[in-house]
């Protein structure tokens, strides 16, 4: 599976897990000079607190468009150390 946005591969990984129609990638596995740290955090009712990073491609950016959770819950444990994107930003296989 590849995160793309841009025309650039973001993440690619066979090793994704689907969360909620979400594919998340090991961290691993993605681009780490096209993320940016945000301050956004959000409340999952069952993952717990998400935070985001924007995507940043050459003066081109996306902001909050991965999320991942840095200490899940119980119920969502197996996702954590991965990144979901969203905000226009393609999956393919």
């Amino acid at each position: 599976m590849k995160a793309i946005w841009n025309g650039v591969v973001i993440a690619e990984s066979d090793k994704t897990i689907v969360v909620e129609n979400n594919h998340y990638f090991p961290i691993e596995s993605v681009n780490n000079e096209f993320l940016e740290l945000s301050d956004l955090q959000t409340m999952c009712p069952w993952k717990g607190e998400a935070n985001y990073f924007s995507l940043k491609i050459a003066d081109t950016v996306n902001n909050n468009a991965a999320w991942y959770y840095p200490e899940p819950s119980d119920a969502a444990k197996h996702i954590k150390g991965m990144v979901a994107f969203w905000k226009g930003v393609e999956m393919k296989s």
